[in-house]
């Protein structure tokens, strides 16, 4: 009987420890392991309500652009339709710095360039495809991410509790790719940059929100992808949103 109670005394305190180490790591919102394009859908909370405009920047490449999609049908504008909806006594702003193609350095010299308020109260930023697809050394990568990061938390206030950074869609998946028949390198490079963010994310205590699995339903559901056959649609887009926005709402909320 004493062996037993110092099991279950041990089977608590494990959990309790656990528990703590959940709610102070980053988040990390993975999919249903039982439907690789599922999630559990997390209700939004009400963003509480503010006197002053609620300010969002948006920073990446084609996947914060919209290749091939309308403006409504993008990710940054359905996170901030989504996060107005939970409260319309609020009034949202926001910026998109992203363009089709853009690498880490695109992006970089993109914000150096701009005369931008270090006042966002939100920023995500989505950035990598492109140092991939154009076989960029991946060690500029592990250079210019972590400079994309400081900047990004600059311009949140200096909070870097006020980013969220989103992994990078895998284009593998895609009727464009499939047809060039490279999807498994493909696929293994995007994870090498995925996890190096990951990681970085992980030691520097930042949010990091995992999407890549969403994308790679796009042979198996077609409406996943985009009527370029490479990007991502309105309707994967949207799936990105279930899972950013219930974080990005304790982002304002805090």
């Amino acid at each position: 009987m004493k062996n037993i109670i110092q099991v279950v005394t041990f089977l608590l305190i494990t959990l309790s420890i656990a528990s703590c180490s959940v709610e102070n790591s980053i988040i990390d919102t993975k999919p249903n392991a039982n439907n690789s394009n599922q999630t559990i859908v997390t209700a939004i909370p009400a963003v509480k309500t503010r006197e002053q405009t609620i300010n969002y920047l948006a920073l990446g490449d084609s996947y914060t652009f919209g290749e091939s999609v309308c403006e409504k049908c993008t990710f940054p504008f359905q996170l901030k339709t989504a996060l107005q909806n939970t409260n319309l006594k609020n009034n949202f702003s926001s910026k998109v710095i992203a363009q089709t193609g853009w690498t880490t350095t695109n992006l970089l010299d993109a914000i150096n360039n701009q005369n931008l308020n270090p006042t966002y109260d939100l920023v995500t930023l989505l950035i990598g495809v492109n140092n991939q697809f154009q076989r960029q050394s991946f060690s500029l990568y592990q250079v210019e991410f972590p400079a994309l990061v400081s900047k990004s938390i600059a311009l949140a206030k200096g909070d870097k509790s006020n980013l969220i950074v989103v992994s990078i869609p895998d284009y593998a998946y895609t009727p464009s790719s499939q047809a060039l028949g490279n999807m498994v390198s493909i696929s293994s490079e995007i994870d090498n940059y995925n996890r190096f963010a990951r990681n970085y994310c992980q030691d520097n205590g930042i949010r990091f929100i995992d999407i890549t699995e969403i994308t790679r339903g796009g042979i198996i559901d077609k409406d996943l992808v985009a009527v370029d056959g490479l990007h991502p649609s309105e309707k994967a887009y949207g799936l990105f949103v279930e899972r950013i926005a219930p974080i990005a709402a304790n982002v304002l909320n805090k």
